[in-house]
């Protein structure tokens, strides 16, 4: 029957996990990251972020797990997690000494672990769910609705562990005896301690289960201390298993967990004994029973010391993460292409790469689009929906690369020229990388009526034909726009997405009158609404796009609303292309 409660905690975990990492991509906007950003921006403030969650909520395991979580979305940089990581692993030494005080007899001993019990994920997951709820059922599309995604999927992720650990709750107390069997001998005790946490997804119940056995005697300091390092590598489990949902970065976070642990303790314990072997400094402590508090110290002792070695080369701990789970040969090869720090030398070659980068990015972002609205010629394909997704992963990969390099070729001594070109690229690539967020939403369109099979009137789907054609042109004229530098084709694409706009417009209105007519229903309209948003936004970016061309060629400056209120209010010639567009894309 527990195999059937583990899977099940097993299935809950891993979808909490995959429904919390797909709602913080969507919700994760810039503000999200700089607040992480600013809290975790050198080693030191992260350890003491991850320190104090951890101490807080009292589990280890929740903190590396959201860290995952955070890093497969986006929201962390696996450097940045490196810190967190680190001091989570301290944090959690926290319920060691509560689980100690425990077991004191005194009343205001159980009164202040009463109290601080209160602080668990189980005892306000049950607020994070109505919060969640609320946020998702009553907040219209945004922000706000996606946060609502995060809470829910993290209240079943942490159901999911529950379950998990309740699952094996007996089989845990059978293991235990693990501890008294094992435990003289060094690595069984090692053995002992790691399986014993992996099978009951609790370094903390572990370690409970070591200092309520200390009470009935028996267990000394030299057994314990390795049991203790066991525990610390099997409480790394989950973080591994949250991870089978996470992307190659999200995966990587958790083998730092892992390697930070196996490296501890393989350090620790082999200058322990080879210490004692020499000086026989601890012969009188391995001999000498220990406590619950005792416990606690050692585990403790041991984090403060894992810290204090692995700190200083939390950049390698990243680079043996990234090792264990490398590139995959199209990455390395895309990475290679890309951009080389070394170029920071020759700004004007550094300046140069960034802008081919980008104008790849662009290519990534506008095929996706061109193949998101290619969905509706057909039936759903859904290899074509996975490439459209890894395209938009792509084009994020890309804003986060190009914009870091930027920002590092600002810091150089720049030619006039240069450094309009890095403002240029810096407002670029945000709109490039909304493009394929659009085409995302698009293929999100085309599955809604796939599922629900939906399907567009004969007039709807000559009518979207028309707003396909505007804004795959409109695309067009905005890349040749970008990568040839062609102001012809630059000044065609506000008359162009005036058109869009007015087709929009039509649209809708010819839909409602399809309605009043029992022609199509408000459910089509749900999703005609969506797509035509969308096609507008991306005639929209498009225009920021050519916009930012024109005034950086012509002006040397940028002021996209300037612009914006001279080409329509002092143009004659755009009057003209705006009725010759118009013409070309009746309805």
């Amino acid at each position: 029957m527990f195999i059937l409660e583990l899977l099940c905690g097993l299935v809950l975990f891993l979808f909490g996990m995959d429904l919390m990492g797909d709602a913080l991509k969507k919700s994760a906007g810039s503000s999200l990251k700089t607040i992480l950003g600013k809290m975790t921006s050198n080693p030191f403030k992260g350890f003491l972020l991850g320190l104090g969650v951890t101490a807080i909520i009292q589990s280890s395991s929740a903190t590396t797990v959201m860290v995952v979580g955070f890093v497969s979305s986006g929201t962390m940089t696996l450097l940045q997690a490196t810190g967190v990581i680190m001091g989570a692993n301290v944090g959690t030494a926290v319920t060691a000494w509560l689980t100690a005080l425990s077991g004191l007899n005194s009343a205001s001993a159980s009164g202040v672990v009463e109290a601080l019990s209160w602080l668990k994920p189980s005892a306000w997951l049950p607020v994070v769910a109505v919060l969640g709820f609320l946020l998702y059922m009553f907040s219209k599309r945004g922000r706000r609705k996606d946060i609502g995604v995060v809470l829910i999927g993290f209240v079943i992720l942490m159901t999911g562990m529950d379950i998990m650990g309740d699952s094996v709750g007996d089989l845990g107390e059978q293991l235990s005896v693990l501890f008294t069997i094992f435990g003289d001998i060094p690595v069984l005790g090692v053995l002992a301690g790691l399986v014993l946490t992996a099978v009951v997804q609790s370094s903390s119940a572990s370690v409970g289960i070591l200092q309520s056995l200390t009470l009935a005697g028996g267990i000394t300091f030299g057994a314990a201390i390795p049991i203790v390092m066991g525990q610390n590598i099997g409480t790394c489990v989950t973080a591994l298993i949250s991870a089978f949902s996470a992307n190659r970065d999200g995966k990587r976070a958790a083998m730092i967990h892992l390697y930070f642990n196996i490296i501890g303790v393989v350090v620790v314990l082999s200058a322990f004994y080879a210490i004692n072997a020499i000086f026989h400094s601890f012969d009188g402590l391995i001999a000498t029973a220990i406590e619950p508090f005792g416990v606690a110290l050692v585990h403790t002792v041991f984090k403060i010391i894992s810290v204090l070695i692995m700190f200083p080369f939390y950049r390698q701990l990243e680079k043996l993460a990234c090792i264990s789970i490398p590139d995959s040969k199209d990455e390395r090869e895309e990475k290679t292409a890309m951009l080389d720090e070394r170029l920071l030398s020759t700004p004007t070659v550094a300046v140069e790469r960034a802008t081919q980068v980008t104008y790849e990015m662009a290519s990534i972002s506008f095929d996706a689009f061109y193949k998101a609205v290619g969905l509706f010629d057909g039936e759903f394909n859904p290899r074509l929906a996975e490439e459209i997704r890894a395209l938009e992963d792509r084009a994020d990969k890309y804003e986060d690369a190009i914009g870091s390099y930027l920002v590092k070729i600002s810091a150089c001594d720049l030619s006039e020229h240069d450094s309009e070109q890095i403002t240029k690229l810096l407002h670029l690539i945000g709109d490039l990388e909304r493009v394929s967020d659009h085409a995302v939403n698009v293929l999100e369109s085309k599955e809604e009526m796939t599922e629900k099979k939906l399907a567009f009137s004969a007039e709807a789907q000559r009518e979207l034909s028309v707003m396909r054609a505007a804004v795959s042109e409109i695309l067009t004229l905005s890349y040749d726009a970008l990568v040839n530098n062609d102001l012809k084709k630059a000044s065609d694409v506000e008359p162009l997405e005036e058109v869009v706009d007015d087709l929009r417009d039509r649209i809708k209105l010819n839909h409602v009158l399809r309605l009043q007519k029992s022609e199509c229903t408000i459910e089509h309209g749900f999703v005609l609404s969506d797509l035509l948003n969308n096609f507008e936004r991306v005639a929209d970016h498009c225009s920021n796009i050519a916009g930012c061309v024109i005034e950086i060629s012509k002006f040397d400056a940028l002021d996209m609303h300037k612009y914006l209120d001279d080409i329509r209010q002092n143009g004659e010639e755009f009057d003209q292309k705006f009725e010759l567009y118009k013409k070309k894309y009746q309805i």
